[in-house]
């Protein structure tokens, strides 16, 4: 089986410049469990200043933050046909 770092340079993205994410912030700021910074895969959330920050120019698209914020704070859609990450086998 392939290193997960081998099979994650066969992902692409193209970037829409609609985010098919967007996060309220402000319903982050009382957030003590900040889950999505930890189970997101691609690492895309982060706490800087005490405020929540995110890009979702290399989703992966698992939908993982939406299930775990339990805020309700992640508004999330598949990207527009054409947009987004595809994945290679090979």
């Amino acid at each position: 089986m392939q290193p997960i770092e081998e099979r994650l340079e066969l992902v692409r993205f193209k970037v829409d410049k609609r985010p098919h994410i967007r996060v309220h912030t402000e319903a982050c700021r009382d957030c003590d469990l900040t889950p999505c910074v930890y189970v997101c895969p691609a690492g895309l959330f982060e706490i800087l200043g005490g405020e929540m920050h995110f890009s979702y120019e290399h989703c992966l698209e698992c939908g993982t933050c939406y299930v775990a914020c339990e805020r309700k704070a992640i508004e999330w859609d598949y990207p527009r046909g054409g947009w987004g990450v595809s994945f290679r086998a090979s």
